[in-house]
């Protein structure tokens, strides 16, 4: 007989033919419990959470009067403990084979009691295990056998749970794998309606209705890499041309006439356990290569209604191509980058090392999950721009649309970030950052040599879940972009400070849907007193799946 249930063990792959074999062969398997609830399965948890969860009605519910009067209750509800046989022959077995993995010191969780349907997903662990040596190997003692039949027939109902729990996976499992796009690729699309208004200011007061249209493709053959392909269209338009100014921008505007293209193509791979790297051929980040350290960052979907709102301007200069890299040691995130501008351009003052760059290093410190600080520097040629603050300080485009052409310029930007997670319902953060830009040489002897210093700062308020789970309110306090101080004699200093100050509610619908109102008001537009203070209101409607 022993030899009959050796073979069969060695020759079956099933656990389920195993049971069935036993239960011919035993009298009490033959009036096993039969399962009647269908809604069981979903009812069970997983084995370590708190044993309350497993009232004596659980099981009355599951089990019909006949198999109940087949069962001995007390032994049937009570945990596992370590002085019981079941126990101990389970830890025989796990210091024999091996069969489980995990535990400290190679025990098995020394002496804690454990409920019946996680004892039973640790057996069934070994019996997987020692299934795999008994096809290699007949090094099986017939004790251990005799021990491994025993507590399958003692715990045959919490293995065919168990083992109907795996099915019903494995099943889902199936159909996903069938009906999803690709086995190593997933698609995401992100499609915002947004209808803007400018309600005050010395421009026009227009209303428009646009949309941001995004089609990611994310792509990973060892399951540690990413291939992030983005298509993207879109027709909300830019309202510098109507406000006069870069402050107050929608981070969501994308005036391309509904044009379709490749928006960011770039492969980030692991080097080592602590090391990875990002290579990038178009529309690369500095928020690719690392963290922005601000909880209202969503790069226009999602957050932040405001490019001044989304994350500190030293994280905008213009890019395209690029290579970054990040550490990681402990509580510590070392990054570094390098974006070029134009790498594209096969001509004089263009390419990847002859044209416009920006080289960006940050070290960030997260001494516990609630707090996060960063140190960031940007060095910079002809990147002096990032389409927030004022139009002096964004000195390339100011000086390419007052003269004929650009001055070339050098700058060198400094940043502090902090994000505070107070509570679950409140984050505070905020940045400070200066700018030191350099021109390099005059032009049409209009501009003198000179140097501008260039601030920005802000507050955050974050309050995540804000009425219902999945909402977020955000404010937003600060001062964009504005020049402090120049030696440039025909380009002074901003003449006055502008205050930048929005508010936002995403409103979450589904788990694709949510709605965002908002608004942004801007103290003396373009840092000028004369101006009259200007709000824009919008309200984001966003798609993504």
């Amino acid at each position: 007989m022993y030899s009959l249930i050796k073979k069969l063990i060695f020759t079956t792959s099933s656990l389920t033919i195993l049971i069935s074999f036993i239960s011919k062969t035993d009298a009490l398997q033959q009036q096993a419990i039969k399962i009647t609830n269908p809604n069981l399965l979903a009812q069970i948890q997983e084995p370590n959470i708190d044993r309350q969860e497993y009232p004596l009605e659980l099981l009355e519910e599951y089990t019909d009067e006949n198999s109940m009067s087949q069962v001995n209750l007390v032994d049937h509800l009570r945990d596992v403990s370590p002085t019981d046989w079941a126990y101990e022959a389970l830890v025989n077995l796990v210091e024999r084979y091996g069969c489980i993995a995990g535990f400290s010191n190679n025990t098995y969780r020394g002496n804690q009691t454990l409920y019946r349907y996680e004892f039973a997903a640790s057996l069934n662990s070994c019996l997987g295990k020692i299934e795999e040596l008994l096809n290699t190997s007949d090094n099986i003692s017939r004790e251990d056998i005799d021990n491994l039949l025993r507590l399958m027939q003692e715990f045959q109902t919490e293995l065919a749970l168990l083992r109907g729990r795996t099915d019903g996976v494995q099943a889902r499992v199936g159909e996903l794998e069938a009906g999803q796009f690709s086995i190593t690729t997933k698609l995401t699309v992100e499609a915002i309606f947004g209808l803007g208004s400018i309600i005050a200011g010395e421009g026009d007061k227009v209303t428009v209705l646009g949309d941001r249209i995004r089609l990611g493709l994310e792509t990973s053959f060892s399951g540690k890499d990413l291939l992030f392909t983005r298509l993207s269209t879109g027709n909300f338009p830019d309202f510098r041309d109507n406000t006069g100014t870069f402050s107050g921008n929608l981070a969501f505007a994308q005036p391309e006439d509904n044009d379709l293209n490749l928006e960011v193509l770039f492969y980030q791979f692991p080097v080592t356990d602590n090391t990875n790297v990002i290579i990038g051929t178009t529309g690369i980040e500095a928020d690719d290569i690392l963290d922005t350290v601000n909880i209202l960052d969503g790069d226009g979907w999602s957050g932040a209604i405001s490019n001044f709102g989304t994350r500190n301007p030293i994280y905008l200069p213009p890019a395209e191509a690029g290579l970054g890299i990040n550490y990681r040691v402990g509580d510590i995130t070392i990054s570094g980058g390098y974006l070029a501008g134009s790498p594209n351009e096969p001509s004089d003052g263009s390419g990847l090392f002859n044209g416009s760059y920006s080289a960006i290093a940050q070290v960030a410190f997260t001494p516990s999950d609630s707090l996060n600080l960063a140190l960031t520097y940007v060095h910079g040629y002809n990147q002096s721009d990032t389409e927030t603050g004022s139009n002096l300080a964004n000195l390339r485009t100011f000086t390419a649309d007052n003269f004929t052409e650009a001055v070339p310029t050098v700058n060198n930007s400094y940043g502090v970030e902090v994000s505070w997670q107070i509570s679950d319902r409140i984050v505070m953060g905020g940045w400070g950052a200066l700018s030191k830009v350099t021109t390099l040489s005059t032009l049409d002897a209009q501009i003198d040599r000179g140097t501008q210093d260039i601030w920005n700062w802000a507050l955050t308020l974050a309050l995540p879940d804000l009425g219902k789970e999945g909402n977020l309110g955000g404010i937003i306090v600060g001062m964009e972009p504005w020049v402090t101080e120049s030696s440039i004699d025909n380009l002074p200093e901003d003449e006055d400070t502008s205050l930048h100050v929005e508010a936002f509610y995403q409103y979450k619908i589904t788990d694709y849907l949510s709605l965002t109102p908002g608004v942004i008001w801007i103290t003396a537009p373009d840092n000028n007193s004369d101006n009259k203070d200007l709000v824009i209101g919008t309200i984001r409607t966003t798609l993504r799946f």
